[in-house]
């Protein structure tokens, strides 16, 4: 079990920018993630399992639809105070974060917007206090970068939904409660549907071996002829946008959630050296080591600058899918200057078709 040394780098002073709100909502987070993650998460990471003890800590700091209004269970905080907890979240584990940002910005922001107020107040409140756990279904085995071509399909049966079909690389798939499962109808339109997991025909085999976020539970949705109640149709948005509006609210978290690693791994750098002593004195002492310091301190303000001003137009309602595309840079750009904290996502062992890539 590790001590967590970590200190926040803050070198363009961003915390003048935050409200006091914002602090209460971070350090909250913070003190959570030295106390319940770091001394837990490597034996986890090692065993490849989701620690679920911690679903009610999370819960607890607000990390499942923070940005939902408290009449559906939400905390009803802005978009800042949710990127900031995803930050701190994964300064402690990419794949923790994960999780909360499938909870919120995959599950709970769709049923939200484009739910009845009914399936809110069935869903919400037991979603935001961790009571039911949810997944995304989009990705299929034939369809990744190309999710207009799915194949999953439900028929309209009279009283009912018939689902087949099914979707990889899940994450929560092999606990969750529920699935938010996008699907054609008849005509080929997409539509989403809330499938429960005691639906049957419905299974989440759950996907082993994998490089990294090994510390979160991916898997499978196989739809076996599944009886859907027509009343988990989410009505209110239907075509490719629908399912395609979602990662676009994870995208923000997750960019907030990349921050947070590159912090974790520029003061650990930091730390180490300042302690590691050659010829006499700290390698931190040497301008090859300063440099590295310098452009990772560097790359990171930039990043929190970015983020910052992304939840400020995200909470005016203008920030478009046109500018999320600087997230996906900074997210991989970090292992190149602090290898090893960042892998790539989704390799697993023995998958020669990713190590190809």
């Amino acid at each position: 079990m590790r001590s967590d040394l970590f200190e926040a780098p803050d070198y363009y002073h961003l915390d003048d920018l935050l409200s006091d709100e914002h602090k209460l909502v971070r350090d909250a987070a913070r003190q959570w993630v030295k106390r319940d993650i770091s001394p837990i998460i490597e034996e986890y990471a090692q065993k490849a399992e989701f620690p679920k003890q911690i679903i009610g800590g999370l819960a607890e700091i607000g990390a499942f639809g923070p940005y939902i209004p408290e009449e559906y269970g939400g905390a009803g905080l802005d978009q800042i105070s949710y990127g900031l907890i995803m930050q701190e979240i994964e300064r402690g584990d990419s794949g923790v974060r994960s999780t909360a940002s499938v909870q919120s910005s995959l599950v709970m922001y769709p049923i939200y917007t484009y739910g009845t107020e009914e399936q809110r107040k069935k869903y919400l409140p037991k979603l935001a206090s961790g009571e039911m756990m949810g997944c995304f279904g989009l990705t299929e085995p034939n369809h990744g970068s190309n999710p207009g071509g799915m194949e999953t399909k439900f028929k309209d049966m009279g009283d009912h939904y018939l689902l087949n079909g099914a979707k990889l690389w899940i994450s929560n798939s092999p606990f969750a409660d529920i699935a938010v499962v996008w699907a054609k109808n008849e005509e080929g339109r997409i539509h989403g549907l809330i499938v429960e997991r005691d639906m049957e025909g419905f299974s989440t085999p759950e996907t082993h071996n994998k490089w990294s976020l090994r510390a979160s539970a991916t898997g499978e949705l196989i739809f076996d002829n599944v009886k859907v109640p027509k009343e988990n149709l989410l009505p209110n948005k239907s075509g490719l946008g629908a399912p395609l509006g979602c990662p676009d609210s994870a995208r923000y978290g997750i960019s907030w959630g990349a921050i947070g690693a590159a912090m974790d791994c520029y003061d650990t750098a930091l730390r180490y050296a300042k302690e590691r002593v050659q010829f006499g004195k700290p390698i931190a002492a040497t301008q090859l080591q300063q440099k590295k310091l310098a452009e990772m301190i560097t790359e990171i303000t930039k990043a929190q600058l970015l983020a910052f001003r992304l939840g400020q137009l995200k909470n005016e309602g203008r920030a478009t899918t046109a500018r999320f595309p600087w997230r996906s840079e900074t997210m991989w750009k970090w292992p190149s200057i602090l290898p090893g904290k960042l892998d790539k996502y989704w390799e697993v062992w023995e998958s020669p078709e990713t190590t190809a890539l």
